[in-house]
């Protein structure tokens, strides 16, 4: 069985008729996994509530509390905006908390049975910095999950591997100077947010950065894969793997201008399991529905497989 941390209640994340994240995505995702043919290894599990567990200890690792006060002072006078593509609903701030938790349960849930676990929520994370929500992003979910693995007993050193078509700016300035946590991301460059530059290292050579031109397809980002982004995971050590599954490098994505294709997932999901079973998967972008659900597919396949 592969665990599925899902809520009806990320849905009330509000954006707006013409903002491409939107609630759609996952009642997408939800509903082809319900019909796959795979259906019945899949268990549906809700998040923990996050008063039910001490998050603001861990949301405050990555973010300062004037930027948490701000969401909450948004999301509580009826919804606004924190940047011109990233606006807050009057639930957004309840929303984005049960979303943190989803992926610390996703950290538990993988730490507790070896192997590797979804997180289909929403709002997404990786452009969310200390003190800043961009990108459709509110909180930083795969650094805070990172940080938050860090405090479990046997856990020295994880990576986060984020295969979005957009830089994950806000994972990597969160993480960038923590010896015990690895970034390597794979980006479309040119493209939004237009961080990510092939030379930066971190601070303990602990990142690695991977921009691929517009137009790159499976054919360019395999032997990538093969040659630069297993190697360095590898070499890591990681006692658990953290997935940023952006699906937004698909060829028919409107947001991005790389070709890959919904199957193309399942096999960089082989190189992960080649590295670790212990993986936990969190949804990032993804904007056509169609290629989004299949994308996602490819990926929980082959981990039941």
């Amino acid at each position: 069985m592969l665990s599925v941390i899902y809520s009806e209640e990320f849905l009330d994340h509000k954006t707006g008729s013409f903002h491409p994240e939107k609630p759609e995505r996952l009642t997408a995702i939800a509903t082809a996994l319900k019909q796959a043919a795979f259906a019945q290894h899949i268990e549906w599990r809700l998040p923990t509530p996050p008063e039910k567990r001490p998050l603001m200890s861990v949301l405050s690792q990555a973010h300062t509390q004037r930027y948490i006060k701000k969401v909450q002072e948004i999301a509580l006078a009826g919804g606004g905006s924190l940047d011109g593509d990233t606006p807050v609903s009057r639930r957004s701030y309840d929303v984005a908390l049960l979303a943190v938790s989803a992926w610390l349960d996703g950290v538990d849930t993988v730490l507790g049975t070896g192997k590797p676990a979804f997180v289909l929520a929403r709002p997404p994370g990786h452009h969310a910095e200390s003190d800043a929500g961009m990108g459709f992003c509110l909180f930083s979910n795969a650094a805070i999950a990172a940080l938050y693995a860090l405090q479990q007993p046997g856990i020295h050193r994880v990576a986060i591997l984020d295969w979005d078509v957009h830089h994950g700016n806000g994972t990597q300035a969160i993480v960038e100077n923590h010896p015990q946590i690895a970034y390597c991301s794979l980006h479309q460059y040119p493209c939004y947010p237009g961080t990510g530059h092939y030379t930066e290292r971190g601070f303990h050579n602990n990142v690695l950065n991977l921009p691929f031109p517009p137009g790159s397809d499976i054919g360019i980002y395999q032997p990538v894969f093969e040659t630069k982004v297993v190697p360095f995971i590898s070499n890591f050590q990681p006692d658990l793997l953290i997935v940023s599954a952006g699906y937004d490098a698909n060829a028919d994505d409107p947001l991005a201008s790389i070709n890959l294709q919904p199957q193309d997932y399942g096999l960089f999901t082989d190189y992960c399991l080649g590295i670790t079973r212990k993986i936990l998967f969190g949804l990032e972008g993804g904007y056509d529905f169609d290629a989004l659900a299949k994308s996602v597919l490819a990926t929980i396949e082959r981990c039941i497989a």
